[in-house]
């Protein structure tokens, strides 16, 4: 019976000890204050450059006449048309050009009358030159049996002289009229050249986006062009970047671009140009845009470009503070705060990514304030739980 009692106390004291010891636990708890803490963790990190800009042609097409002078006769496209190379735009009057073919036509046929008469006088003068050799040898001949003068050796030597004259500049006149055949020709080929370009055609395939031509009035080449085309009909955005980020933008990085009443469309970046406006201190970036038929040049275009885009390891933003000393958090290992000096990176998503200092799964203050220090006592709540 003794014993029965000795055990009943002890267990009893036990009980008590166990109750007391939980009521300080919880009574601690209570003296210390809560915090919402976060996992860190690996997640996806994008760094976006900010843009803004409006719809360009990728290349404009200036269309000039390459033959001046004359009335536009018949206009075939109108703005908006999509052209292929080659086609037609307008017709230009051609009655001038037409008598100025003729009459380089008829130049060359005189010109080439020129050569045959050349050649002609060729045949004459050289056959002249041998009947007065000929005479010549004879006379020479006779002058050494003493049967001759030489007053008559002394002519036909002149003759003959004479005649071979004749030879060569006939022979050069034949140089002069093959000449005047070329100078023909290539007048010839100025006229017909004047004539086709009198009918305007589409230097490349693309989409007219502006006509200055009008019927009747004459074309020139001082004023405005006839047609602007968009070669290709390929439109992109020319967009401006702050000086500061310009250097974080590499060709063929990835973007999204907001069009009013199209929507977003990906793009990337085509070019990016070496200087920057030092009046308002922006570069100019141009971003190549997936095909749509809703583009129009000189609408206005906003959006991003993604420069960097990798997984990595993560806090909430307002987990990481700064000092003296740089930048850090508050890890929670037992209850107790450990303060853990850090390299951040990248914002993204209302989480920034934590380069050195940290491992994954670690606890940290999700909201942390330069109230808690290395050391503190703190009742961690997870940042689920509070949402909840």
């Amino acid at each position: 019976m003794k014993t029965l009692l000795v055990r009943y106390i002890g267990a009893a004291m036990i009980l008590a000890a166990t109750a007391q010891t939980g009521l300080t636990q919880e009574a601690e708890l209570q003296r210390v204050p809560s915090v919402t803490v976060a996992t860190a963790e690996i997640a996806e990190v994008i760094n976006r450059v900010p843009i803004s800009g409006t719809l360009e042609p990728y290349r404009e097409v200036l269309v000039y006449p390459q033959v001046t002078g004359f009335p536009i006769e018949d206009l075939m496209v109108d703005i908006g048309a999509q052209v292929a190379k080659g086609d037609i735009l307008a017709q230009l009057n051609t009655d001038t050009l037409n008598a100025q073919v003729a009459q380089a036509n008829a130049e060359y046929v005189r010109a080439q009358a020129g050569v045959r008469q050349a050649q002609s006088q060729i045949a004459s003068t050289q056959a002249s030159a041998g009947q007065a050799l000929s005479v010549l040898e004879r006379n020479q001949q006779l002058e050494r049996s003493g049967n001759v003068t030489q007053a008559a050796l002394d002519q036909a030597t002149a003759n003959s002289q004479t005649a071979d004259a004749a030879a060569a500049s006939a022979q050069d006149g034949l140089e002069v009229a093959k000449a005047q055949v070329l100078q023909a020709q290539a007048q010839l080929d100025i006229a017909q050249l004047n004539l086709d370009h009198a009918t305007i055609k589409a230097p490349t395939s693309g989409i007219i986006s502006a006509r200055n031509a009008q019927m009747g009035a004459i074309a020139t080449s001082g004023a405005e062009p006839l047609f602007r085309m968009i070669e290709g009909g390929v439109i992109e955005v020319k967009a401006e970047v702050v000086e500061t980020a310009l250097a974080q933008i590499s060709l063929d990085d990835p973007a999204k671009v907001d069009l009013p009443g199209v929507g977003t469309i990906d793009g990337r970046v085509r070019l990016v140009a070496p200087t920057v406006d030092p009046t308002n201190r922006l570069g100019v970036v141009r971003l190549s845009l997936d095909g749509s038929s809703k583009l129009r040049t000189g609408i206005f275009a906003g959006g991003w470009i993604v420069t960097d885009q990798h997984e990595g390891l993560t806090v909430p933003t307002t987990a990481i503070l700064t000092d003296a000393n740089g930048d850090y958090l508050l890890e929670v290992l037992d209850n107790t705060l450990i303060r853990r000096d850090i390299t951040p990176g990248l914002v993204w998503n209302d989480r920034r990514e934590v380069l050195v200092g940290l491992n994954e799964g670690a606890v940290v203050i999700a909201k942390a304030s330069a109230f808690f220090s290395d050391g503190d006592k703190v009742n961690p709540i997870p940042q689920k739980d509070v949402s909840e």
